[in-house]
């Protein structure tokens, strides 16, 4: 608890009822006790002028984070457009409906590779211009070992495979599917038109 300062009323009433009352011990306290005195005043020291100071400006930047890989996402989102821009948008939205679909779940590279070659080059024969590629959005790994290992291994592959010939020739554009055909885990694989 703490105590509070008294007022000047309370110390003059303090001496008016020290005045009239009898000493128990006449002589030990010749006169009352003085008022206290005020405190000083602080005076003003003139601050120090400090540099400017902004809140983690002395911090070390953060070591760069090593992407070893693109999302397929980012890669396809990094390419050039190479279709018309309004039937892109309405491809992206999920307004084009696929003519075709292969579903690459639950397969293998080697036994995909040679599935999606085939769909692609008998989609484009058969005079088709917008399939879906479904590959599914992977699974993690049981066990992470020191060496990362993409999610997924054909969402990876895929894109790079319709890159390369002969499905280089047949492709016009590849971007990830709209959630209601398989968001992440499938592909909107536009076609050329056969000549």
């Amino acid at each position: 608890m703490t105590r509070r300062k008294l007022t000047t009323e309370e110390v003059d009433l303090w001496h008016k009822v020290v005045e009239h009352t009898e000493k128990l011990n006449p002589g030990s306290h010749s006169a009352p006790p003085a008022l206290p005195l005020p405190k000083p005043k602080p005076m003003k020291h003139p601050q120090p002028k400090l540099d400017r100071f902004d809140i983690g400006s002395m911090a070390k930047p953060k070591p760069a984070k090593h992407e070893l890989k693109p999302s397929p996402a980012r890669q396809l989102a990094q390419a050039p457009l190479k279709m018309d821009e309004k039937s892109f948008r309405r491809m992206k939205r999920g307004k084009l409906k696929p003519e075709g679909k292969l579903d690459l779940h639950g397969m293998r590279v080697d036994g995909a590779h040679p599935a999606l070659t085939r769909f692609i080059l008998s989609a484009q024969a058969s005079g088709k211009r917008l399939v879906l590629v479904v590959t599914g959005k992977g699974k993690d790994r049981d066990e992470p070992g020191p060496m990362p290992i993409p999610r997924g291994v054909l969402r990876h592959h895929v894109p790079q495979w319709l890159a390369l010939p002969p499905l280089a020739q047949a492709v016009l554009q590849v971007t990830p599917a709209h959630v209601t055909h398989g968001g992440e885990g499938a592909y909107y694989v536009y076609l050329r038109r056969s000549r």
